[in-house]
């Protein structure tokens, strides 16, 4: 599979498509707004020259990394050729319903579909084609070019030669796949989003600081990030979305947010990207 599709250009579409060029293939970079598109390039190329001085790689390997990336602000011109396309888009249901019912319309027969959504059904996103079997999940995480980790997620009908060779694919590009069922939250976020929502809790009842809930974490757990940093850099209405979608998911009141991330969310504080979230960027 050596010409790969992504849509959307944002942190996770622009990471997607610079492992995929790094390993040489042809990827088409996919985004409705060309300002987006722009600014992925030059994210993926600040992102290779911090390859470069870390002498992972060469400037040659920067020159045909990019050289390997073409640029698309339709779909239809994107997707005509492509082996497997992979949905970066923002985490909505009918958002990537839509995506996925015109990859059915304008990709060849046998191209696989994945989504890189971090809690949206599967089998969901399936039922907009006509092709539920060559629907997978592949969840990377963030930062892409760095995290070794892709959840690989199965529907309901998804064939077995389509995860074996989605598995086959995530080992080219040196990252580790792990191989799940379709479940709200999948594993990464079914834990981590509740421990999260637990760290906004602790914060929201006065327990201690963000920072200081943070550092317990990172020095009796061994984590690398605390969860109200984590949770700054994943964005909190991100958090917030995946949160509503296992609490529907599940029918359960155990998964829904925190009062205080909903009202975070509600004033634009949304972490790093918006400049203050639980800490100021």
């Amino acid at each position: 599979m050596k010409n790969i599709a992504v849509i959307g250009a944002g942190t996770m579409g622009n990471g997607i498509a610079h492992v995929f060029a790094q390993k040489g293939c042809k990827v088409q970079l996919i985004d409705a707004q060309a300002s987006a598109l722009e600014k992925a390039i030059i994210t993926i190329g600040k992102n290779l020259d911090r390859q470069i001085a870390k002498q992972i790689i060469s400037a040659e390997d920067k020159a045909i990394t990019l050289a390997n990336i073409s640029t698309f602000t339709a779909i239809e011109d994107g997707v005509a050729n492509a082996d497997l396309v992979i949905e970066a888009a923002t985490e909505n249901s009918e958002i990537k319903k839509k995506i996925f019912a015109s990859l059915d319309e304008h990709t060849k027969a046998d191209c696989i579909l994945a989504t890189n959504t971090s809690s949206i059904s599967i089998g969901q996103l399936a039922a907009a084609t006509k092709r539920p079997s060559l629907v997978i999940g592949m969840h990377f995480m963030n930062p892409v070019p760095i995290m070794k980790l892709v959840e690989i997620i199965n529907g309901e009908a998804t064939a077995t030669s389509v995860t074996d060779t989605i598995v086959a694919l995530t080992k080219t590009i040196d990252k580790i796949p792990c191989v799940v069922k379709d479940a709200p939250g999948f594993i990464a976020n079914r834990i981590l989003m509740p421990m999260i929502n637990e760290a906004i809790y602790a914060f929201s009842e006065g327990i201690s600081d963000a920072a200081t809930i943070d550092q317990i974490m990172k020095l009796g757990m061994a984590h690398p990030m605390g969860p109200l940093q984590l949770a700054d850099y994943i964005g909190l209405d991100v958090c917030k979305n995946i949160m509503i979608i296992m609490e529907e998911g599940f029918n359960n009141a155990k998964y829904a947010p925190c009062p205080l991330l909903v009202k975070m969310v509600e004033e634009g504080k949304l972490g790093v990207k918006t400049g203050k979230g639980f800490y100021k960027y």
